[in-house]
């Protein structure tokens, strides 16, 4: 999408959010299999003697709730496995980007850890788990007299969002002084924050077109207005009226690389006989049908990633990573994640809980 000027063109793609009740088992479907699967049905390391918990820590401005909500039902399932199975849990702590997740990996590589359970606990949607958007690249150049100004950045492995924010250099100096002086500390912020900062020292620098805001905005047109409309007019000219000194562009597009670097380390952590877990809303759930367009959710789970199209995350990331792959269908919520994983282990079959077994298996 693209942002020309102060002409906002851009919707953020939408993620199914985490929710604080699940479905009951009576209002179910089966959308994985054509039959209900228990797990002695699987071929899995019974019992379970190595399990991996990463809860994924999510905190947002707009959501009344503890960030650390997911270390509550990691410590139960601690609880479960160690009481009932003397198995040994290990946990990944304070992950609040995906980079913080890799770099505890990359430890449990080098010290050859392996687990025969690896259970995720987080917010989710249509393609997976999901944290705040973190930047991973960023990029400044001048080429010529056009400046250029390169965020990457991930919520969910796989998905990247990328803004591209470009001015030309000898427009106006100040700007591109601060540009060569500011681009870092732009890398830490969000979009809308960007956006305000650029626009609010814009405004301060670069003059309105006189003959143009009079031309719309007179006294005389203005007093024409009701009150409460004629704030909104004024605006409305300075946006019209200042020539802007930057265009920027936000996209989401798929990100093959980093997708296969997060199924990538969930099999440097996996034996065959292991099982991935997503504790989460919807990653077992069907993907829609419907035409995908860009910026919208299902982008990874209707790609051709691993041989998509993909009924759901957890079909695809079976797939990419070879292993049996489980997570609820519909919402669900953290008391949820820990009764399902209780039943799981006690053999009880589930009719709301996907579980995708490889072909090879």
């Amino acid at each position: 999408m693209i942002i020309k000027g102060f002409r906002i063109l851009a919707s953020i793609f939408l993620m199914g959010v985490y929710a604080t009740n699940a479905h009951s088992e009576e209002q179910s479907v089966k959308p994985c299999l054509p039959y209900s699967v228990k797990l002695s049905d699987l071929r899995l390391q019974q019992p379970p003697r190595h399990v991996l918990l990463v809860p994924l820590l999510k905190g947002e401005e707009d959501i009344n709730e503890n960030p650390r909500w997911p270390e509550k039902p990691a410590r139960d399932l601690a609880a479960f496995y160690r009481n009932r199975f003397h198995a040994t849990v290990s946990q990944l702590r304070d992950v609040w980007q995906w980079t913080d997740y890799y770099r505890q990996v990359e430890q449990l590589v080098q010290q050859e850890a392996s687990f025969d359970r690896i259970i995720f606990i987080s917010h989710g949607g249509y393609d997976g788990p999901v944290l705040k958007k973190a930047v991973y690249m960023q990029d400044h150049k001048i080429t010529g007299s056009t400046g250029k100004l390169l965020l990457l950045s991930e919520a969910q492995p796989g998905l990247n969002n990328e803004l591209s924010l470009t001015y030309d250099t000898e427009k106006n100096r100040l700007f591109s002084d601060y540009m060569a002086s500011h681009w870092q500390d732009l890398a830490l912020m969000e979009f809308d924050a960007i956006w305000q900062q650029l626009t609010g020292y814009e405004k301060q620098i670069q003059p309105l077109d006189n003959s143009c805001y009079q031309r719309y905005c007179s006294t005389e047109k203005l007093s024409s207005w009701q009150p409460q409309q004629r704030e909104y007019q004024q605006h409305l000219c300075e946006l019209i009226c200042r020539k802007s000194l930057f265009d920027i562009k936000k996209s989401v597009t798929l990100s093959p690389e980093r997708f296969f670097l997060f199924t990538t380390s969930l099999k440097s952590l996996l034996p065959a006989d292991g099982l991935i877990f997503f504790g989460a809303c919807n990653p077992g759930s069907v993907a829609p049908s419907k035409v995908v367009l860009k910026d919208e959710t299902e982008l990874l789970i209707n790609s051709t990633l691993a041989g998509g199209t993909h009924m759901s995350y957890v079909h695809l990331v079976s797939e990419a990573s070879g292993h049996i792959t489980s997570g609820p269908v519909g919402d669900s919520s953290g008391e949820d994640v820990v009764k399902r994983i209780i039943q799981f282990e006690s053999n009880r079959t589930q009719h709301r809980l996907c579980i995708v077994v490889p072909p090879a298996m």
